[in-house]
């Protein structure tokens, strides 16, 4: 579980990212699941569009995600969910010490 003080530092490094997956019509299905999961051993921080066409609300997708993946939910903010996820091969983010 991430501290509101991990939160907010992961929100200022996610800031200039770009989401590189985009839920649409479809909602969440498996492979996209699979797909985020691999980018977030890779990446730790990645940004989810949510599309206007998506037929769930977005605290549903986020929920998915995050069980899927096993992620934690940094923010939700407009249609953009942002995901950290500690990797095991490339660890790049340094977390705030919790307390």
């Amino acid at each position: 579980m991430l501290t509101g003080k991990q939160k907010r530092f992961l929100r200022s490094k996610a800031h200039h990212l770009q989401p590189i997956f985009q839920v649409g019509k479809g909602g969440v299905n498996d492979n996209m699941i699979k797909q985020i999961a691999e980018a977030l051993e890779a990446r730790e921080l990645l940004k989810v569009s949510i599309l206007q066409n998506c037929e769930e609300d977005r605290e549903t997708v986020a929920a998915s995600i995050v069980r899927g993946t096993g992620s934690e939910l940094v923010q939700i903010i407009g249609r953009i969910i942002v995901l950290y996820k500690e990797s095991h091969e490339n660890k790049q983010i340094e977390l705030p010490v919790k307390g």
